[in-house]
């Protein structure tokens, strides 16, 4: 029974350490879902011990399925971007951090109906949403705000409220149209630097290549003459042969000559 609950979507837990993997995982997504107060420790804690599971996991000799670690290690990663993300300072960076983190895709309990990292991750980023927007509101939480609309809803409009609530309002546009102007002045300079690099890459790119084409013609140019020099000594080396040779048949011919004149030459003298 343990083992079907903790497995999800697999029938039963193949070995002990994928079942303690399993519970630990459901233990921090719960822990996720809770509101944790800043110090809170356990759960980074928690997270790195599933890590480490999860390493010895896939070199253990009876591992589940790719499908099933595939998972797992998208539950992890999740997990533990989550943590990263609360680690930032401002809520922008934050939810920013909060769109790039993937959830789980199937249930890690057979009870549940939407994978708890899902949940998480709705109740982060809109958890997030409400801290930005306070941030352009002011310095005071949801809560606060709507206790402090039903005391004026209470009171009554008066021009002050109306004046504040005014210069309220065009300082939250200002702030808006501030952190808009900033982030595209923050896009406009990775264009920038993006348009940089590629210009510098394609320059590098097209030097190696007339380098390259350079060194091909060099190449080719030295095997044309080194075939010339090939077919000029091949002539050179039969032509001396051809002169020994008939040097050598000269010589012969003159000693052939001499003999016979020295022996017709030798009897008339005695």
């Amino acid at each position: 029974m343990a083992q079907a609950e903790g497995a999800g979507h697999r029938p039963l837990a193949t070995s002990r350490l994928e079942l303690n993997l399993v519970r630990l995982l459901c233990r921090c997504e719960s822990m996720a879902a809770e509101k944790r107060e800043p110090n809170e420790w356990r759960l980074e804690k928690y997270v790195g011990a599933l890590e480490d599971m999860l390493q010895a996991l896939k070199i253990q000799a009876s591992k589940p399925a790719s499908e099933v670690i595939s998972e797992y290690s998208r539950k992890v990663d999740f997990l533990k971007g989550m943590l990263q993300a609360e680690k930032l300072t401002s809520s922008s960076e934050k939810a920013l951090a909060n769109q790039f983190l993937a959830p789980g895709r199937v249930p890690t309990t057979a009870r549940e109906r939407v994978p708890a990292t899902k949940t998480v991750h709705l109740q982060s980023r809109a958890r997030y949403t409400s801290e930005m927007r306070s941030e352009l509101l002011g310095t005071e939480s949801p809560g606060e705000l709507e206790v402090d609309v039903r005391k004026r809803t209470a009171k009554g409009p008066r021009p002050a409220d109306e004046k504040h609530s005014a210069s309220e309002l065009d300082l939250v546009l200002q702030r808006h149209q501030g952190l808009q102007e900033k982030l595209a002045e923050e896009m406009l300079g990775l264009a920038r630097s993006l348009k940089t690099n590629t210009l510098a890459a394609q320059s590098v790119i097209k030097k190696d290549n007339q380098t390259l084409s350079h060194s091909l013609k060099m190449a080719d140019q030295n095997l044309e003459k080194l075939k010339i020099e090939s077919e000029r000594l091949e002539q050179h080396a039969q032509k001396s042969v051809n002169w020994l040779l008939w040097a050598m048949l000269i010589v012969v011919c003159f000693v052939f000559i001499s003999m016979i004149l020295f022996i017709r030459i030798m009897p008339r003298l005695k």
